[in-house]
């Protein structure tokens, strides 16, 4: 009986201590991966325009003010990708929640260096954020959001490593809500808007944003990345709402009468 008692009480403790992490998570409004192509096709200068870009986004007073507003705040990760095999968490996973630590996520931005200028794989960065096996995924982090969204930049199509439209489902019904697209278009790729709404966009709030260019990606991150903390409903959404809101008012006035 002595060794039943004790066989279940170390049962017990390691129960216990495999809930550790999730007791300890931290709530937050929103998880935000932000995956930004590094590919080959960028050169340089594209590069630093990116970069600059997501550094200045968090820099800015108006988003730092928008995250404060929110319960919680924010958990943010900033990963750079190329070819399959080609990932790298840049930033892990920081909580944001006033302008200190937004300028305190830029400045850490600002620091890293590139990795890759391979192929180009948008499906395999995705797959890579949600993966179990992952220690940096969504679900092996610090943080409870009550939104988990991806966010994909890039200036080409995939042509290397998972297929992007299977990997969005995929996340999609891991637990994913959003995944949000951000093409820049190129000669290379005038209408990389088509092919990314058609293979990286997924989730009932999911949105694209196009860059018309590299010298307005930076414009195009100040607007997604707000979006993407405070959402708005689309018009469609907003008329609809109205319609219900007019017929409760009627029922309630045929009730009345």
């Amino acid at each position: 009986m002595k060794k039943l008692t004790k066989a279940l009480a170390v049962a017990a403790i390691a129960v216990s201590a495999a809930y550790t992490p999730a007791a300890s998570a931290i709530d937050v409004a929103l998880e935000l991966a932000l995956l930004v192509d590094v590919s080959g096709s960028v050169d340089g200068s594209e590069y630093g325009l990116q970069k600059t870009g997501y550094i200045n986004a968090f820099k800015d007073a108006n988003l730092q003010a928008n995250i404060a507003s929110l319960t919680g705040g924010i958990a943010v990760a900033y990963i750079e990708w190329s070819g399959s095999s080609q990932q790298s968490v840049e930033v892990n996973w920081t909580h944001i929640t006033d302008a200190a630590s937004a300028i305190a996520f830029a400045n850490a931005i600002q620091a890293s260096t590139r990795n890759f200028a391979g192929a180009t794989a948008p499906g395999s960065a995705i797959n890579f954020v949600v993966a179990n096996s992952n220690p940096n995924s969504f679900f092996n982090n610090a943080f409870v959001g009550r939104r988990k969204v991806i966010d994909v930049s890039g200036d080409g199509e995939q042509n290397d490593g998972a297929n992007t439209a299977a990997a969005r489902d995929a996340a999609l019904a891991a637990g994913i809500d959003a995944i949000n697209g951000l093409p820049i278009l190129t000669p290379d790729y005038p209408n990389l808007d088509q092919w990314y709404q058609a293979n990286v966009v997924g989730g009932p709030t999911g949105f694209l944003k196009v860059a018309a260019n590299f010298a307005s990606f930076e414009a195009a991150v100040f607007e997604k990345i707000g979006r993407e903390i405070k959402p708005t409903p689309e018009p469609g959404s907003l008329a609809l709402a109205g319609l219900a809101l007019a017929g409760v008012a009627g029922l309630r006035r045929r009730q009345r009468s």
